[in-house]
């Protein structure tokens, strides 16, 4: 059987992880919208972040660049579309 702790655990986000909030805490606030965009709604393209994040195009890759610099997003090749990339949080 499982603790109550463990089943807490299983259904915890990435971004309720203390070392992740800690090192989200650091980025911009581009970032964490972001970040929180990624927790909701993911995989993701660049263009599908920007449109849900309501950031221009240019804020998004910015953001992009300093949570994958921080290893708190990676990404992946679109299945739908080979020549995008998709965004997810890390584990």
């Amino acid at each position: 059987m499982s603790t109550q702790a463990e089943k807490q655990a299983a259904s915890e986000t990435p971004l309720q992880n203390p070392e992740v909030r800690e090192r989200l805490r650091e980025l911009p606030p581009s970032a964490k919208l972001v970040a929180k965009v990624l927790e909701d709604d993911a995989p993701l393209s660049q263009g599908q972040l920007a449109e849900e994040s309501l950031l221009p195009d240019r804020t998004v890759r910015y953001a992009l660049n300093r949570l994958e610099e921080a290893d708190l997003v990676e990404s992946r090749y679109s299945f739908r579309d080979a020549r995008k990339q998709v965004y997810f949080l890390s584990e």
